[in-house]
């Protein structure tokens, strides 16, 4: 079984920062790419970032100067890096994280538990 465990969220004042961390554990064999999602109250759920195995890096527009993703292959762990928080990114935040077997080139994704960010005064 695998399982993405994740841990760092809670609560933080505007312009802090928290660091979320995604380990990967269980049965997986290569990690493929790595994301984070976060949802809103009465909001879908939204990608913030990813990142490839060779580290392409994708972020939204809102979170642009202000959060990093970075990866540890080694530790399967994918980290989220968020400094200079608004209360506009509360939300639960959820891990991803895929794998293509090869046998058959079908693509699993993986998703973590999701955990709470909350960012008020």
């Amino acid at each position: 079984q695998v399982q993405l465990v994740e841990s760092g969220g809670g609560l933080a004042q505007p312009g802090g920062s928290l660091r979320l961390s995604c380990a990967a554990s269980g049965s997986i064999g290569s990690v493929g790419a790595m994301g984070w999602y976060r949802q809103a109250p009465g909001k879908q759920r939204e990608l913030v970032a990813h990142i490839s195995t060779s580290r392409h890096i994708t972020y939204i527009d809102s979170v642009k100067g202000r959060f990093t993703i970075s990866r540890d292959n080694a530790k399967k762990t994918v980290y989220l890096q968020m400094n200079s928080l608004k209360p506009e990114d509360t939300a639960v935040y959820y891990c991803n994280a895929k794998e293509v077997l090869a046998s058959t080139f079908q693509v699993i994704d993986y998703w973590g538990q999701g955990t709470q960010v909350t960012v008020s005064s």
